[in-house]
């Protein structure tokens, strides 16, 4: 196997990597024959695109090379043969024409899974529409990496619809403001409308504002010079630069900011970056603010918002929070209170109500209190936690009680003794919980309400998504009744739908429109008053309540669950 190029056997072997992808005929091929059946049939592809089907053999070649499933597909019918593999299968490809298309989305970059959405319904050769093709090879020529082609097609589609004039010409424009060709691929493969273009000639006003910004960053403030000279280099680069902008920092007004902060682009990973953004996107502020918090101050990047532990209160007295406003928090969020982890403070923070202003500190100049924050040994411990997470460790099942627990905390809950309460009422796997949990923030929960309502009603989140939604919906579209009502009577959302919330509000609702009942109950008693009290209740309110309840109104089995 010495014998083969070495990059014919990398790319082989990556790709074997996901056999289940393969046709079963061609995994059928001794593995130590697939690199040269590969290799054959690239070769065989690459003259069949080139001289049948008249394709420029430098084109052909690298859509024989860049399309591995698309190949692996085609010969998984072929019989492998050591000596003549080669002329099989040209000899197949003279009387089965291959889609061209397939072949050719898969070169440029797109996922083979993805290939058969973009191919052309009624369009089989490039020869019956060549735009796609000449465009690709106007943006080879020019330098563009074939195989990352596809990155432009799947953002801007328009681009392969442009002649390669057109293309040129928005290439040769984007040169002019004083990039050479490498860091215009780089630009392009970052940012592909700026290939959109208005015409043969122009540029949109949105490009211009772009390409000024980059201008200011590579060019005054010679970032450029500390880009290594390859397309991967100035892509990874750009893609840095285009995180600001996909935040909503406004272009042609940021090149300055980026350039004296051009460090942040060359020291940190974009993964580091991205990190980042989502921990303080939690906060639920202004994505643009979040953009301008990392430009303007980029050492907080350095900032571990992972694994440290904090002190809720403690927290709170670091960022400044008054000593009334404490009191007012311990009071009405205990729940919160005690430790958590740096990676849960946004969650925490919306659980008090606290996110904006807590968000709003660290913009305005004290980030750097998130970084030298500091927990004391022996601060913030409760001891009730402590003794019942000890007893975790020794229970029967503590990896799926550890699972719920780490729950709790991410949304907000603290260690302490109300939180374990809250622990031992809810039933299911951490993430189900999380999914439920998510689902009712979906339905227009508050994070903070919601928060509330779990601390004081944990059953809440037992219950399937779609049960709890079907709830809500009857509350409040035939209730006419706002989520709001829920802060106080959260159980609401642990009765039976079809058995005890429908059929006693309708026939509270008979009894009300037919002028038999004048007292005006409030919707936990009609739910939650137990079964004997109800119908007490009725019999006093009208003789013949009785009779319409059972004939037409209440559910025909037994009614005492109120859990579904």
């Amino acid at each position: 196997m010495n014998f083969f190029p070495k990059l014919i056997f990398s790319h082989f072997s990556r790709h074997f990597a996901t056999l289940s992808k393969l046709p079963n005929n061609f995994t059928k091929i001794p593995s130590k024959y697939r690199p040269q059946a590969i290799r054959d049939a690239q070769q065989a592809l690459t003259d069949y695109l080139h001289c049948t089907r008249y394709i420029p053999f430098v084109y052909a070649e690298h859509i024989a090379k860049n399309s591995f499933f698309s190949l692996s597909s085609l010969i998984s019918g072929i019989n492998f043969s050591t000596t003549s593999f080669n002329r099989n299968v040209l000899r197949f490809l003279r009387y089965h024409p291959i889609n061209e298309y397939e072949f050719f989305f898969e070169s440029i970059g797109i996922d083979y899974e993805e290939v058969g959405g973009l191919l052309p319904s009624k369009k089989f050769f490039f020869s019956e529409d060549e735009t796609v093709l000449e465009a690709a090879c106007a943006l080879s020529g020019f330098g563009f990496p074939w195989n990352k082609l596809g990155k432009l097609y799947k953002e801007e589609i328009l681009i392969f619809k442009a002649s390669s004039k057109e293309l040129k010409a928005r290439l040769f424009k984007i040169k002019e403001c004083g990039f050479s060709n490498i860091p215009v691929i780089g630009i392009c493969l970052a940012f592909p409308y700026v290939l959109r273009g208005g015409g043969v000639n122009e540029l949109g006003g949105e490009i211009v504002a772009l390409l000024n910004d980059l201008k200011r960053v590579f060019l005054d403030f010679d970032l450029g010079n500390h880009v290594e000279d390859n397309v991967d280099a100035w892509y990874e680069i750009c893609r840095k630069i285009r995180v600001f902008y996909d935040l909503g920092c406004e272009k042609g007004k940021i090149g300055e900011l980026i350039g004296r902060n051009k460090n942040l682009f060359l020291q940190y990973p974009e993964e580091v970056l991205v990190s980042k953004i989502e921990y303080f996107s939690r906060f639920l502020v202004p994505k643009e603010d979040i953009g301008m918090l990392i430009l303007r101050n980029p050492e907080i990047l350095d900032s571990n918002l992972e694994t440290p532990m904090i002190s809720v209160m403690g927290m709170l007295k670091h960022f400044g929070l008054s000593v009334e406003k404490r009191d007012s928090v311990a009071k009405e969020y205990p729940y919160v209170l005690g430790r958590n982890k740096m990676t849960n403070l946004p969650n925490v923070m919306r659980a008090l109500n606290l996110h904006e202003w807590l968000f709003d500190r660290i913009k305005n100049g004290n980030h750097r209190l998130l970084a030298n924050y500091t927990l004391n040994d022996d601060e913030d411990l409760d001891k009730g936690f402590r003794d019942s997470f000890e007893k975790i460790q020794f229970s029967r099942t503590p990896v799926h009680t550890m699972e719920k627990l780490m729950f709790l905390h991410r949304v907000g809950f603290g260690e302490n003794s109300l939180t374990m309460k809250v622990l031992a009422h809810v039933h299911g796997t951490g993430s189900e919980l999380q999914e439920r949990f998510d689902s009712l923030l979906g339905l227009g929960f508050e994070f903070s309400k919601l928060c509330r309502i779990v601390h004081m009603t944990p059953k809440v989140l037992n219950q399937r998504p779609e049960t709890v939604e079907r709830k809500v919906n009857f509350l409040c579209h035939e209730m006419g009744v706002s989520l709001d009502y829920l802060d106080i009577f959260p159980a609401f959302l642990c009765f039976n739908l079809e058995k005890r919330i429908q059929p006693r509000y309708r026939f509270h609702k008979w009894l009300t429109e037919n002028g038999l009942c004048t007292r005006n109950y409030s919707i936990a008693s009609i739910v939650a008053t137990g079964e004997k009290s109800f119908i007490a209740r009725l019999g006093r309110i009208h003789p013949d309540a009785l009779n319409e309840w059972f004939e037409n109104f209440s559910y025909k089995e037994s009614d005492n669950s109120i859990q579904d």
